[in-house]
């Protein structure tokens, strides 16, 4: 039989955590290592919203209940149950109502702590999020951060150069967001952990500290991953005023990268169901599922039931090149669909969203697909609607494959940035 253990009133929140851990940071880290910002990280990417997640720590952890004792190696489950965060061990069960934070005894890379078979250093707490989902939140130093944000935001194989003014970047983007609720998707920036790459890591070693700076005040350095050979405004994708240092320009570093989607009219045709078969909401599936997968996802966020067919898209429209910028902000699309509720009862919507701004319509079709708002064509014809581009990504700052063919070229990391953040200064942080 196991022993259960329950802690109450242990109602540890991210701010007393932050203090706990600054005070630990003082004790086991070696004298200078103080002068790194720490970061806080949901980790959203590689778990999802789940109940549960598995846990093992490899080294000496220990919470700030010192009656729960962990054993390195072992695995354990963490799961919510009736708003309780429930600890499910070998030999005990440990409930607590609070979050459940986990400490290494040093920090270094002897200590790991895994969430799902994925390591992470520094400490982690494991907070209860909507009532329903386990959310583990790993706070780390800054430079380890980067070390597993880099070769996750480009390819490791690239040259030293792009890899070190990909560093600064994400470095610079890092420092300015602390004081949000940062996660490891690409909300803010990819984060993979402590699984670095030796090639990733010797540029954010070679760069300790560097950040890039306007007037002596850190830029927002935004980047993504091909502009199609133009740059763009801030304004144009966030509002506010243009910044001098994201203009609209040509890049003559970037490869374009020019994409096409296609997009069935209709999907699912309603006068084809045999709405007396009893299988026949699993029998009928989209045209273009790649899509609608997409759609339905969006349509669950905003409040829709998860069983959904998309019937048709009967109005789909862009209004090409209404930028400086030669880039799309505008758009029409009307989604027909069908959604079935717990008790089977099945309702038709028709969801309008007209002469709206783009960045609306582009994540119910997805960001893999729709890849950017340089849109150089849109044509229809009575079934379908054919989409071409240029680009991956919003095309504001830094483009990563034109760093990379500017490396290629023989410019350093500090012509790179100069390029794409003009008129700022690399500076030590």
């Amino acid at each position: 039989m196991k022993n259960k253990y329950v802690a109450r009133g242990h109602h540890t929140c991210m701010k007393n955590f932050l203090i706990i851990f600054v005070c630990i940071l003082a004790i086991v880290f070696p004298k200078g290592v103080l002068a790194d910002e720490q970061v806080s990280v949901r980790l959203v990417n590689y778990i999802g919203n789940t109940e549960k997640v598995n846990i093992k720590c490899v080294g000496e952890y220990h919470s700030l209940d010192s009656t729960l004792l962990l054993k390195e190696g072992a695995t354990y489950q963490l799961k919510v149950k009736d708003g309780e965060i429930v600890l499910d061990g070998d030999e005990f069960e440990y409930i607590t109502d609070g979050s459940l934070v986990l400490l290494p005894k040093s920090y270094d890379e002897e200590n790991v702590i895994y969430i799902n078979d994925r390591p992470y250093l520094g400490s982690m707490e494991l907070q209860i999020e909507d009532e329903t989902f386990i959310r583990p939140v790993n706070q780390l130093l800054l430079e380890d951060y980067l070390k597993g944000v880099v070769p996750f935001e480009v390819y490791p194989t690239w040259d030293l150069e792009t890899l070190k003014a990909q560093t600064l970047a994400a470095r610079t983007y890092a420092v300015t967001n602390l004081k949000k609720k940062m996660d490891d998707t690409i909300r803010f920036q990819v984060y993979g952990g402590y699984t670095w790459n030796d090639h990733t890591t010797q540029a954010v070693e070679e760069t300790r500290g560097e950040v890039i700076t306007y007037r002596n005040q850190l830029i927002d350095a935004f980047y993504s991953a091909s502009n199609g050979g133009l740059t763009e405004s801030n304004a144009h994708v966030w509002g506010g005023n243009a910044l001098t240092y994201f203009p609209i320009q040509k890049d003559p570093y970037d490869p374009i990268h020019p994409w096409e989607f296609q997009l069935n009219k209709h999907q699912i045709s309603l006068n084809e169901i045999d709405f007396e078969d009893r299988n026949w909401w699993v029998n009928h599936d989209e045209l273009d599922t790649d899509i609608t997968m997409v759609m339905k996802k969006w349509l669950h966020k905003k409040g829709y039931s998860k069983e959904i067919k998309i019937l048709s898209i009967p109005h789909f429209e862009i209004k090409l090149k209404n930028l400086h910028s030669d880039r799309a902000d505008e758009g029409t699309i009307t989604v027909e669909f069908l959604q079935r509720l717990l008790d089977g009862t099945v309702l038709y919507h028709v969801l309008v969203l007209e002469n709206g701004r783009l960045d609306r319509i582009r994540p119910m079709i997805g960001g893999d697909i729709f890849r950017s708002y340089l849109v150089d064509s849109f044509i229809q014809n009575d079934d379908i609607y054919i989409v071409k581009g240029r680009g991956y990504g919003h095309g504001v700052g830094m483009s990563q494959w034109g760093a990379q063919k500017m490396a290629e070229r023989g410019k350093k990391y500090q012509e790179i940035l100069q390029f794409y953040y003009p008129g700022t200064r690399i500076k030590k942080m």
